[in-house]
């Protein structure tokens, strides 16, 4: 089966989505950087009036404050908290793990790419992949991923397409279990109210969508398992009755090739030892440690945390992270920032430092592959298009 990607850039088109890629990055991070927070201050600039009657002080709603000399808040932005910071040197050293945690991420998924693909990718052509996978995650709902688009990635990078499905199953099945397993580990050494914030209503909603969300994943990871492992035909059926429908019904013989594809490696992949199960999920195990450290990195830069705390806070990440999973913006967005300060507001009082800091981890984990991807996408089509 063709990938659609084999015609969709060439010439004027490469320059367009490069420009576009870059416009959008820039507009993302500027708005993030530049939006207004209301922080409490007994000399302060702006009083709040509740505009929406909901009796909770909104400190990111401009609509929620108005100027007043006498007012009890001060307006900031993220950029004049960054200006306001003190980078020190072990400010920087910090950050510099963080930076260093979000390239060992990365490194681990390749490994896993190269794992899954017995080696045939080179180290270039996975570093390939995992960038513009990243790229294409930051750009969709959480819940959806990059995992559609890295089936013709692979593909155009010579792995038979069905193969390709089945790889992208599989790191979606290793990325849910790691989940699955951790969460309920992580609640035996770690209570409930330790793990989400203190206020009663927020530790509700939250509380309530963490467990909504474990329920979508739980599910998703034994769908994954039973497809792959037990009833690939499952898949060639799905495609076979999605592509009855009219706008599409004349692919549906490409459709039922790329099924019988995905049930010979999926019987291909049921034959490898445990040590090929175990390398894959260990990878996988590192990876998202990796990615999980890069917020300890940043709160040890501004924050005094014990042995304990660090450990607390890994484990709030698994509610974080799985916010995200299950989040319909691209990336996140959003829904990431706030559900950090709302997590990790036991290790400060000041909101607008635990936003500065949410700012920080998103210019570090996903703000650059945004601009990476950008870049990346047309070289990557250049080089595979002969």
């Amino acid at each position: 089966m063709k990938s659609p990607l084999n015609k969709a850039f060439s010439g004027w088109k490469i320059v367009l989505a490069i420009s576009l890629g870059l416009f959008v990055s820039g507009w993302m991070l500027h708005r993030s950087l530049s939006k207004p927070h209301y922080q409490y201050s007994e000399i302060g600039t702006h009083s709040w009036i509740d505009s929406n009657q909901n009796g909770l002080v909104d400190h990111n709603d401009p609509d929620e404050f108005i100027l007043d000399k006498n007012g009890k808040y001060v307006e900031e932005t993220l950029a004049s908290t960054l200006q306001n910071i003190d980078w020190n040197s072990t400010v920087l050293f910090w950050l510099f793990i963080a930076i260093l945690a979000m390239i060992s991420r990365d490194l681990f998924y390749i490994i896993r790419i190269r794992i899954l693909t017995k080696n045939k990718l080179s180290w270039k052509a996975s570093t390939y992949v995992i960038l513009l996978w990243e790229f294409a995650s930051a750009l969709s709902p959480g819940v959806v991923g990059g995992s559609a688009v890295a089936m013709f990635i692979l593909n155009r990078e010579t792995v038979p397409f069905g193969r390709a499905t089945a790889i992208v199953i599989i790191t979606a099945f290793m990325d849910n279990l790691f989940f699955v397993l951790l969460i309920p580990f992580v609640f035996l050494f770690i209570d409930t109210a330790t793990l989400f914030p203190d206020t009663e209503g927020a530790s509700l909603a939250l509380s309530w969508w963490f467990w909504v969300g474990f329920g979508v994943i739980f599910s998703i990871c034994s769908l994954l398992y039973l497809t792959l492992f037990w009833f690939p035909k499952l898949a060639s059926r799905f495609l076979s009755f999605i592509f009855r429908f009219p706008l599409i019904q004349r692919w549906r013989f490409i459709a039922v090739e790329w099924g019988k594809e995905i049930e010979r490696a999926s019987k291909e992949f049921q034959l490898e030892p445990f040590l090929f199960w175990l390398k894959t999920f260990g990878s996988t195990f590192f990876s998202w440690i990796s990615r999980y450290f890069v917020i300890n990195a940043i709160l040890n830069a501004f924050l005094d945390l014990g042995f304990v705390d660090n450990i607390i806070v890994l484990g709030k990440q698994l509610v974080l992270w799985l916010f995200m999973l299950v989040s319909p913006t691209p990336g996140g967005s959003g829904v990431a920032e706030y559900a950090f300060g709302e997590l990790l507001a036991s290790f400060s009082s000041s909101m607008i430092l635990l936003t500065a800091l949410a700012i920080i981890w998103r210019l570090i984990s996903y703000f650059p592959y945004l601009f990476i991807g950008a870049i990346v996408l047309p070289a990557w089509i250049r080089r595979t298009s002969s």
